[in-house]
């Protein structure tokens, strides 16, 4: 595992919605090719960015609820998600 975190549908608030910082969140599947293929991009941009972005994977086979949730109909999906606190 690189400088990311994985997040399951129970660890999706609290890592991704209450985050400080910006995050892209990366849905993937084991057997998705094109999710190998951008695994390198995805984790140089998680060592370069480390403490301005967090960079999250989350498997969508393990965690359905929350790909239903965002309407993530195909994979790879990236997702930019920046909290705004008040």
């Amino acid at each position: 595992m690189g400088n990311y975190i994985e997040v399951t549908d129970a660890t999706f608030e609290e890592e991704v919605l209450k985050s400080e910082l910006p995050v892209l969140v990366d849905f993937w599947a084991v057997w998705c090719a094109p999710c190998r293929m951008i695994e390198p991009i995805v984790e140089e941009l998680a060592t370069e960015k480390e403490g301005t972005l967090k960079v999250a994977k989350m498997n969508v086979d393990q965690n359905p609820q929350s790909s239903m949730t965002y309407g993530i109909r195909s994979i790879p999906t990236l997702l930019f998600l920046i909290t705004i606190l008040f």
